[in-house]
Order: structure tokens, then sequence, then C-alpha cells
């Protein structure tokens, strides 16, 4: 086998999903982050519809969306993956979105990002 790649040039992949928690149905709840396997959550800083756009879409859901912030369905505890977040509507997943960084946050609990999807 002939290449011409170095150690650092490896390729990896980090497995990354959303699931919602603490609603009363399916479709809405606190947005729970799996990078790799934990559990983290989402920051509402910069949290909006075009956002929760993007998490319904991951979960299935084809209507629209409504961004909920301040723990509306509960404060997580652990992993604050996500902060920052500002997805233009589109994208398939949350972490094609503009945001601060997995694990780099200024928030607490108490800014725990949610969504309802109609």
């Amino acid at each position: 086998m002939v290449h011409d790649c170095q150690h650092n040039e490896a390729v990896g992949v980090v497995c990354f999903s959303v699931h919602l928690v603490g609603g009363s149905t399916p479709r809405e709840g606190r947005i729970v982050v799996t990078l790799g396997t934990t559990e983290g959550s989402v920051c509402d800083d910069s949290w909006d519809n075009d956002d929760a756009r993007v998490v319904c879409r991951m979960l299935g859901y084809s209507g629209t969306a409504e961004a909920v912030s301040s723990a509306h369905f509960g404060e997580g505890s652990g992993q604050i993956w996500m902060d920052d977040v500002n997805c233009r509507g589109s994208e398939t997943s949350l972490a094609k979105c503009s945001f601060a960084g997995f694990g780099r946050h200024g928030c607490s609990h108490s800014e725990d990002a949610g969504v309802i999807c109609h």
C-alpha cells in the first residue's frame, strides 16, 4: 500500500445526535445533545426559531418550530455542549450551524434551550 499521509492527518468520526426531554409530547422539550457517549445541553444565548427548526428537522418533523429558553422544560445537569448557536434554518444538523465550539460556553443550566416542533 502506498500513501502520502502522516498520522496527524488521520480522519475520525464523532457521533452527534439530539433528543428532547421534559415536554408533555414527543414534539417538545429541552434539547439534549449526545456527542460521542456524553449527553449535554444547548445554551439559549442567541437561540431562535431558525435554530429550533434545525433541531425539529433532525428529529423528523417538517412543520414550523418554536424556540424556548430559560430552561422552560427544566434544567439539565452536567455538560453544556453548545452556546451561541446561529443557524440559518436550512442546515441538516445543529452541528453544521455556527456556534462557540463543543464544550465552550458561558452559561448555566438555567439557560438550557428547548423547542416545540409543530
